[in-house]
């Protein structure tokens, strides 16, 4: 009977592993991008789904330094992007979305999701002129 247990247990740990493992590994298939203009009005979102600027954004995405904070900005973010994941195509696409602030003189962008497991981030420089210039071309 014991054994049965342990391997029980086993097993559900396993597929819970598994599972968890599985969700993180989606696949980036499309960013819708809205900027925002300096009055605070929102211009049209366009849409990017080429192949080459969907790995450049992902590579610039996996490169945040996420942290737990909760924070409230003091102007209306540069951009809202708005990533799709394809986990399995069974099951429709997650969307997360994310204001973005570039902050000129660093350099650097400020990143708030809506993400549960990420909330507040930080893009180096380089990482940053990469949004940068696939955001806002």
């Amino acid at each position: 009977m014991k054994k049965i247990i342990n391997f029980t247990s086993l097993f559900v740990f396993m597929v819970l592993l598994v599972g968890c493992i599985g969700e993180e590994k989606g696949q980036l298939s499309r960013v819708d991008v809205q900027k925002i203009d300096t009055e605070g009005k929102y211009e049209d979102v366009v849409m990017i789904t080429d192949s080459e600027s969907i790995e450049l954004l992902r590579q610039a995405f996996e490169q945040i330094k996420w942290d737990d904070k909760v924070v409230k900005m003091a102007r209306k973010p540069d951009v809202e992007a708005t990533l799709f994941y394809t986990f399995d195509e069974n099951i429709p696409e997650r969307l997360y979305e994310y204001e973005i602030w570039f902050n000129e003189s660093a350099g650097t962008a400020t990143i708030i999701s809506n993400n549960e497991n990420e909330s507040y981030g930080e893009l180096d420089k380089d990482n940053a002129q990469a949004l940068k210039n696939n955001f806002l071309k």
